[in-house]
């Protein structure tokens, strides 16, 4: 994406607040004809006075009238530059809270498979740096680039028809300008993209170190990762030095030149006055238009270097924004009602990437209110199955069905709504017990809550904290034991009391006391719902209706856990290798 079509996009980001920007444009045009009338005016008015004569004869009518005129214009810019200030910054700042709030729930919606290939401490780095890219260029862009960028369309051509001689000092100084910007930004255009790798390269160490404090005191690696992080600063400033060097080089050589031209206004200003070729007025308006010019092209310059810099975060804040979910509603999907919870795979393939599936044509049914056990070893597809019964992901070929029903044809909230998840590490908010409870229903009532919670064998640890349901539990549940995090989980899809659920090792983290209460609550919750149940304990399966041995994708038993340990297959291998372990360690 070029320079001018990111800024363009920039700016076509004030849309919902298309009238202010308007108005605050349409001012900006009027400050812009003030600050040219300003020096014409000032040139006319020494003009009047150097005619005054030696008996003080002059034009006093004429003369007051230019005077009166020209403190109107100075009185009506300040004014006018105050309230597009205000208004620009009330402006910039309810737009990037927007785009801050519609780019976050843009990154929410996309599927698990874009948030596991980028990091969630990038995805914050370019959310905040992008904002704030976006608030600094529409603060300039009101205060100062419109009344700049007209400047350049205005003053030079009024400058040629007053005086083209002195008007031709002027565009000197502009191509000079624009001969040096164009060249700086050619040198840096490649570091600069290369710092903007650095600082996410930052923001990813940085949140993946402290996102495993407990893993880097365990180990001692304090130093060891502020040392990382250290290199990754001196890769950043290695990056960044040069960056700067070369535009504090376009701002010495602009200042140096920019003088050189209000000398050459002044040399050249006395020469054409006295061959009659200028007035003294008209000197004086250039001299002003020098000041003015000199003052734009600074903004320019600064305008120039903030756009550049800014390029190559604003052009990863669009990539995200622009990174269309390939998981979405179809046109006329329904909303899913009156669930019995009949769940079909036909021939479902799925792969994440170029090599083998992850699953392989799988086929199979549940029945309303069955339990259907998935087994097998880790990687042979069975959380992949089931996370594309909530479209986490979408095959790549076949369907699933629910009471009949393509889940593609159905609204992607609505099908959530009905499936209940219980993940294997139990994933909570830094937020109060109540509040991560509600996320399955949020108007539960704090009885609902309660029952919840003693059902899930939670009620216990929850009343024992002086804060109870209005604890905090810490950044993901950090403050509570393995297990009392995944009984809150459990409490949760309790709660949400949805037709379908899935258990994905929902008691791996348990010890076996309150895995076996878990059970009986477990037992008693998925009574009349179709519930899935991936487990590596065998022994936690035992009453399924039916169990799927996976292996590579694809399933290769399929019967109940006594007829397959009949079977004396993979199944009857993996149970006998377990109940032996268990008797031995006994």
């Amino acid at each position: 994406m070029g320079y001018f079509r990111l800024y363009v996009r920039v700016l076509a980001l004030l849309a919902p607040n298309a009238g202010l920007a308007r108005t605050l444009a349409i001012a900006n045009l009027a400050l812009a004809a003030a600050h040219f009338a300003e020096p014409v005016l000032f040139g006319k008015i020494i003009d009047a006075l150097a005619a005054i004569g030696p008996n003080g004869r002059a034009d006093w009518p004429r003369l007051a009238t230019l005077l009166l005129t020209w403190l109107g214009f100075a009185a009506f810019t300040i004014l006018c530059g105050t309230l597009v200030a205000l208004y620009a910054d009330q402006l910039a700042h309810r737009r990037r809270q927007g785009v801050l709030s519609e780019y976050f729930e843009h990154v929410l919606s996309l599927p698990l498979a874009f948030h596991s290939a980028v990091h969630s401490g990038r995805l914050m780095k370019v959310m905040l740096q992008g904002t704030d890219s976006l608030w600094g260029l529409w603060i300039g862009f009101f205060r100062d680039h419109l009344s700049g960028f007209v400047s350049f369309f205005v003053l030079l051509p009024l400058s040629l028809v007053m005086n083209w001689r002195l008007a031709l000092l002027l565009i000197a100084l502009c191509v000079v300008f624009a001969g040096l910007t164009a060249f700086v930004m050619r040198k840096t255009e490649k570091l600069q993209s290369l710092v903007e790798d650095r600082y996410s390269e930052l923001a990813e160490r940085a949140s993946d170190t402290l996102g495993n404090v407990a893993l880097v005191h365990s180990f001692a690696r304090v130093q060891a990762e502020v040392q990382g992080l250290r290199n990754v600063i001196d890769r950043l400033l290695a990056a960044q030095i040069p960056v700067l060097s070369w535009w504090a080089v376009v701002s010495v050589l602009t200042r140096a030149s920019t003088t050189l031209t209000i000398l050459s206004i002044i040399a050249l200003g006395a020469y054409l006055n006295t061959q009659g070729q200028a007035s003294v007025g008209e000197i004086v308006t250039f001299m002003s238009f020098a000041t003015l010019l000199i003052d734009r092209l600074q903004g320019t310059v600064s305008f120039v270097n903030r756009v550049f810099m800014e390029a190559p975060r604003l052009r990863e804040f669009f990539e995200v924004l622009d990174t269309q979910s390939v998981i979405r509603d179809k046109s006329g999907a329904i909303e899913l009602t009156d669930v019995r919870g009949a769940v079909e795979f036909r021939d479902v393939s799925f792969h994440y990437d170029d090599r083998r599936p992850a699953v392989d044509g799988l086929s199979f049914s549940a029945a309303p209110g069955e339990t259907v056990a998935l087994v097998g070893p880790t990687g042979a597809g069975k959380s992949t199955a089931l996370a594309l019964l909530y479209r986490a992901f979408d095959p790549q070929s076949g369907s699933i069905a629910i009471d009949g029903t393509d889940i593609r044809d159905i609204k992607i909230a609505s099908l959530r709504r009905s499936i209940g998840v219980v993940f294997q590490e139990g994933l909570l908010f830094n937020r109060s017990v109540a509040e991560n409870l509600r996320v399955g229903r949020p108007d539960a009532t704090l009885d609902e809550l309660r029952e919840a919670a003693r059902r899930a064998q939670a009620l216990d640890f929850i009343e024992a904290h002086p804060d109870g349901f209005d604890a905090r539990v810490g950044e993901r549940g950090r403050s509570l034991s393995g297990g009392e995090r995944q009984r809150l989980s459990i409490a949760r899809a309790i709660l949400k009391n949805p037709p379908i659920l899935i258990l994905d090792e929902a008691t791996s983290a348990l010890d076996a006391r309150t895995e076996t209460l878990l059970q009986i609550a477990l037992e008693e919750v998925m009574k009349g719902r179709t519930t899935f149940v991936i487990a590596h304990r065998l022994a936690t399966i035992r009453n399924a209706n039916r169990i799927l041995v996976f292996q590579h994708g694809r399933i290769l038993e399929n019967g109940t856990f006594d007829a397959l340990v009949a079977q004396d297959g993979v199944f009857s291998q993996l149970a006998k290798a377990q109940f032996v372990t268990a008797t031995s360690a006994s």
